[in-house]
């Protein structure tokens, strides 16, 4: 399958205006739904590997989420996102058009 003009302009364009939100927006906070499902996947995959019984990730995963999951997004998170995306777009717009 090709890849065209138009779709990755699209991607640019998703790429861009996820960079431009995440450099607006300094955390997200997850409710209690996703707080236990994410304390549950962290619990397997500690469980997967070799810990201690005394280490003490395990005795807080087994305790459960206290309250909800804050997760902090780093601003270079957001930055790298914009430019891979302002040259998502620009390369698209530099590329013939499909079909001609």
């Amino acid at each position: 399958m090709d890849v065209n003009r138009n779709q990755i302009f699209l991607g640019g364009l998703i790429v861009l205006l996820l960079g431009v939100q995440l450099r607006l927006v300094d955390s997200f906070v997850l409710n209690e739904r996703a707080t236990q499902f994410l304390a549950q996947r962290m619990q397997q995959l500690q469980g997967d590997q070799a810990n201690s019984p005394g280490d003490f990730s395990t005795m807080f995963a087994a305790q459960g989420p206290v309250g909800n999951k804050r997760i902090d997004i780093p601003p270079w998170l957001g930055y790298s996102l914009l430019s891979i995306g302002g040259v998502l777009v620009l390369y698209s717009l530099a590329l013939k058009k499909p079909g001609g």
